[in-house]
């Protein structure tokens, strides 16, 4: 199954590593409908940057005929149990060390390759309450180093705060995963669990939609075996292969036609909801137990559709949603949160610099640092040449997988005087093997991927007398 998100528009790259993209200065200005004050992308009120398919929106979308099946209860909109809370943090905050389940399990860090003891977060707000369902999520943003701290299973245990699992992404990033940095967040796909959420000082803002795609969790029925995810994710439920049933899978965007006639809704706070789907959308992040769909609430915000109890009106009207929601397979382009024209690309970043590494000269190994998306070096009096042979450093997506034949450039980022190098073995082919040679920042190298590539192998040689750090980013150039 194709993305919606590919062909379309013009000219602004979905890229994970890149800073927010620069919007012209001839876009008009967002409103909101009540205060008209236009509204700013990539901070804590309005995660990710205005590219950001979480805040971009299809031009013409051509649905399916993909849709949700009935299951075991009505669908919800939700702020409850297994949503998230949202806690920002400020620079008066003090550090906090989260641990593994228990002392002898570490916490899950998918982007640095396996489990570690502990991980420290510079700044922990005081208040901070994960929901309070098995999943236990919970996120931290923090606008002093731009990032989101995710979190699932999160508990204070006896005043030791404890995770199973550990991701980050960029404030003002793209909210979604990229080859090299694809697991990032509590979420199945390997996103934050507060992207695409209903925010509380959304919910009575006088809009008449929320300006932005939404996060949606589908059951088994519901989601596909095969694929179990499409571009923009990066990641599915781990038995989703053998367990699901349905049609669509995680990462996809589903919507309601715009003949849908939401003035027929019997609750305003749905309205709202259901204009949303007929203009943004929600992305398929996760799946639950038994609901045909869940769209989620920040935890503690109020909302509800039932504020007088079970009202069969709204369970109806949930239904009718539900059986009118469907895939999105094309749009015509795209464009961002401020109206301009925006692509999206598959061609990202292929190479993490994680785990694996041996030491082959020098006093200790270099640290695979998550934050930094780089190797980092303390200040050695002689340099550290290290090599990683595993192939951990490459992902190796569904829909990112290297193209034998294709010519790639890989580029050097690199200080405190670090260098980088990059072989890969055509094992049918020994002429055909590539070496970028020794890099310096900024350097490149370009090559065509050999057709029998059986082996890589990457260097990492730290600066002398000051600390560095290696990184490289690899793309394909045709």
């Amino acid at each position: 199954m194709s993305s919606p998100l590919l062909g379309a528009g013009a000219d602004a790259e979905f890229v994970e590593d890149s800073a927010d993209q620069v919007i012209s200065t001839k876009a008009a200005a967002v409103t909101t409908s009540s205060t008209k004050a236009p509204l700013v992308w990539g901070n804590t009120l309005r995660p990710f940057s205005a590219n950001s398919p979480w805040n971009s929106r299809p031009v013409n979308p051509v649905l399916s005929s993909l849709g949700i099946p009935k299951s075991s209860y009505f669908p919800t909109i939700a702020a409850g149990t297994y949503s998230t809370g949202v806690y920002v943090a400020s620079a008066t905050d003090t550090p906090m060390v989260v641990k593994g389940p228990s002392d002898t399990v570490g916490i899950t860090n998918v982007d640095a390759g396996g489990k570690q003891a502990s991980i420290t977060i510079p700044r922990w707000p005081a208040g901070t309450v994960p929901a309070s369902g098995s999943d236990g999520h919970c996120e931290i943003f923090d606008p002093i180093s731009g990032v989101i701290h995710s979190f699932f299973k999160l508990k204070n245990d006896n005043g030791t705060w404890r995770a199973a699992l550990y991701g980050w992404t960029k404030l003002n990033g793209t909210g979604w995963g990229s080859p090299a940095h694809y697991y990032q967040g509590a979420r199945a796909t390997g996103v934050v669990s507060s992207a695409g959420l209903i925010r509380t000082h959304e919910i009575d803002d006088g809009d008449t939609m929320y300006r932005h795609a939404l996060t949606m969790s589908l059951t088994y029925n519901g989601l596909s075996k095969s694929p179990t995810y499409v571009f923009p994710a990066t990641a599915a439920d781990g038995s989703a292969a053998t367990t699901n049933t349905g049609e669509i899978p995680e990462g996809a965007l589903v919507m309601l036609p715009k003949t849908f006639d939401t003035s027929k809704l019997s609750s305003a706070k749905l309205r709202k909801v259901a204009e949303t789907l007929k203009t943004y959308g929600a992305y398929v992040v996760d799946r639950n137990v038994g609901t045909p769909f869940v769209i989620y609430v920040e935890m503690d915000s109020g909302f509800t559709l039932y504020p007088n109890g079970w009202n069969n009106a709204v369970a109806a009207d949930l239904d009718a949603i539900r059986a009118a929601l469907r895939s999105v397979a094309s749009a015509s382009s795209w464009v961002n949160a401020y109206g301009s024209p925006v692509t999206f690309t598959t061609n990202q970043n292929l190479l993490s610099m994680r785990g694996g590494w041996r030491l082959q000269s020098g006093p200790q190994l270099g640290t695979y640092d998550t934050w930094k998306q780089a190797v980092v070096f303390p200040a050695n009096s002689s340099r550290v040449v290290q090599i990683n042979t595993t192939g951990v450093g490459f992902a190796k997506l569904a829909w990112a997988k290297p193209v034998a034949g294709k010519v790639y450039k890989v580029t050097a980022n690199t200080t405190g005087g670090a260098q980088f190098r990059l072989s890969f073995t055509d094992c049918k082919d020994a002429s055909k093997s590539v070496d970028s040679g020794i890099l310096s920042n900024g350097g490149s190298f370009q090559f065509t991927w050999p057709a029998s590539a059986c082996w890589s192998t990457v260097w990492a040689y730290s600066g002398v007398n000051q600390a560095s750090t290696v990184g490289a980013n690899l793309v394909r150039v045709n």
